[in-house]
């Protein structure tokens, strides 16, 4: 599991008190949401003690971030022996993620938190944003292997490719499941890719 939250100069950090409070954290979303969550409910869930919590989050906007971020961390890239079934692979489990109810509401709050604090954003882009475009990179070395995709002239080039794909891959998945609330079924999975892959005239 990554560490996510700020150096601490205390105690060591305890894994297993941690992976506690981000599994209560979770558990506090689906059965209270985001207006009743409270720090000091998830502490008790976690069965550890309010100091050891804010030792570790400051508060609950950076708590859920984290905790929603562990979720997006089982992400895996499948090698289907194509960049198509790469991509139709890692769609699926993506999708999977987001239909979870934990991840729905703490993902739609820490969302609409953030357009009125920067470094909230910033949480987020560097816990679940930055984190899972080694996915991206992933995919694309390994298609480029294969020669699917050619490479790109220089590192500021492929740096803009790969959030280019972040961006269309993610921001399709997370319209179509929380916004639209439709299935991110295998058949649109397929269509996706094709569109992704092709362009809209393939």
């Amino acid at each position: 599991m990554h560490s996510r939250s700020p150096a601490s100069t205390g105690r060591p950090r305890s894994a297993t008190a941690d992976a506690a409070i981000l599994a209560a954290t979770r558990q506090a979303l689906v059965d209270l949401g985001w207006s009743k969550l409270t720090l000091g409910d998830v502490a008790t869930r976690a069965g550890v003690a309010k100091t050891t919590l804010y030792r570790r989050w400051p508060g609950k906007n950076e708590l859920v971030v984290d905790a929603v971020a562990e979720l997006f961390d089982e992400l895996e890239l499948p090698d289907g022996g194509s960049l198509a079934a790469d991509i139709e692979g890692v769609v699926l489990q993506l999708a999977a993620i987001l239909a979870r109810p934990e991840a729905k509401s703490g993902l739609m709050a820490v969302v609409a938190e953030a357009t009125r604090d920067d470094a909230l954003r910033e949480r987020i882009r560097a816990s679940v944003v930055d984190r899972q475009k080694r996915l991206v990179l992933e995919g694309r070395c390994r298609a480029q292997e294969r020669g699917e995709l050619p490479a790109e002239p220089d590192t500021e080039s492929a740096s803009r490719t790969v959030d280019l794909i972040f961006d269309m891959v993610a921001g399709a998945v997370v319209h179509r499941t929380l916004v639209s609330a439709e299935p991110a079924d295998e058949e649109w999975v397929r269509g996706f890719t094709r569109v992704l892959l092709q362009g809209l005239s393939g």
